[in-house]
């Protein structure tokens, strides 16, 4: 049975984690609320499931606890960041809040980074531009391969995600976070803890055939969406947050899954467009909430009781667990009671 552990709680617990690793209490603090608002939203592939191995990659040398995230490329509506090898979630923090500055007087930015790291959910950086009444858009090269080529057999692309967020006023915002392929390796790393089958098409083995169980995942690869569309995309999204920004791509990616010691070299992107540069944010909202209405009120299929908008189920699981806690499974308890024991921390539940 799934435990229930409050946001508080679980931020607290990441941040002791890192900073007995010994990353500074400030950046411990700002990574650690980056996590927890991954499992907060449901993203509980990207959340504290990743701490173990962040921890692993850290004793190894393979993260640098006090990078110097410097500008290493600049002009008034883009800047191209180099993360120095620091934890990806405040390479991207960086990213996000220097973008959304640039933009106010651009009207629209682009920050680049490289010598990143997996930074967790797209969506966290797209939603930065929310309260700003701007778009935020995200892009990302996903820190292993699990992607051939349309019809191909060598992994040369990865989930490469992109995330959208777009305020409105009296509706919820529109966010999209999504892989390029159906599923993200993050829930099939979810699954297999919580020794749960894939549904078919998430995975093909090498031979052609579906692929179920998520412990045998190095027998196979990921299903773009779309099929050669898709893969179309993730090379698209590839080429954008890595190979213009001087980051790993194609066969240079380093597999953070079973490399806990090279750099990685991680790149992404994101860009933020200030809605008032293109007239009236207030006005533009209103006709977000128009047409989120207009979806979500048109004719439905037999047997269909709801049109979802993007992010929406997201936005419930962040208010129900935040009212009830958010549930982790026993196995991902179990290898965070072992890391509590070997950092000398206090279990979750303590």
């Amino acid at each position: 049975m799934n435990a229930k552990i409050s946001f508080d709680r679980l931020r607290e617990f990441i941040a002791c984690a890192f900073s007995k690793l010994g990353m500074p209490d400030g950046d411990a603090r700002i990574v650690a609320a980056l996590m927890a608002e991954a499992d907060l939203q449901g993203s509980d592939g990207h959340g504290v499931i990743r701490l173990p191995q962040y921890a692993r990659r850290i004793r190894a040398g393979g993260v640098n606890l006090s990078p110097q995230i410097k500008v290493v490329r600049e002009r008034a509506g883009m800047a191209l960041l180099d993360g120095d090898n620091g934890m990806g979630h405040l390479v991207m923090r960086r990213a996000a809040l220097m973008a959304v500055e640039k933009a106010r007087n651009t009207g629209i930015a682009w920050v680049g980074s490289q010598f990143s790291n997996h930074a967790g959910p797209a969506s966290l950086y797209a939603r930065m531009a929310l309260p700003h009444d701007m778009i935020g858009l995200y892009f990302a090269v996903g820190n292993a391969n699990h992607l051939p080529p349309w019809g191909g057999l060598d992994m040369l692309l990865s989930t490469n995600p992109i995330a959208v967020a777009v305020p409105a006023g009296e509706e919820a915002a529109v966010v999209l976070d999504m892989a390029t392929t159906v599923a993200a390796y993050g829930k099939v790393k979810a699954k297999a803890q919580r020794g749960e089958l894939m549904p078919e098409g998430w995975m093909m083995d090498r031979e052609g055939k579906p692929l179920l169980d998520p412990k045998r995942a190095e027998e196979g690869f990921l299903l773009p969406i779309g099929g050669y569309k898709g893969y179309g995309l993730s090379l698209i999204v590839g080429i954008l947050a890595g190979t213009l920004n001087g980051a790993a791509m194609g066969r240079e990616v380093i597999d953070f899954n079973h490399d806990d010691a090279s750099v990685t070299n991680t790149g992404q992107a994101v860009c933020m467009i200030d809605i008032d540069a293109w007239g009236d944010s207030a006005g533009f909202k209103t006709r977000i909430d128009t047409l989120v209405r207009e979806l979500r009120d048109s004719r439905r299929m037999p047997g269909v009781e709801r049109i979802w908008m993007p992010g929406e189920q997201s936005r419930i699981k962040r208010e129900d667990y935040a009212r009830e806690g958010i549930p982790l499974a026993p196995a991902l308890l179990e290898s965070l009671d072992k890391l509590a024991g070997e950092l000398g921390i206090s279990r979750l539940l303590a």
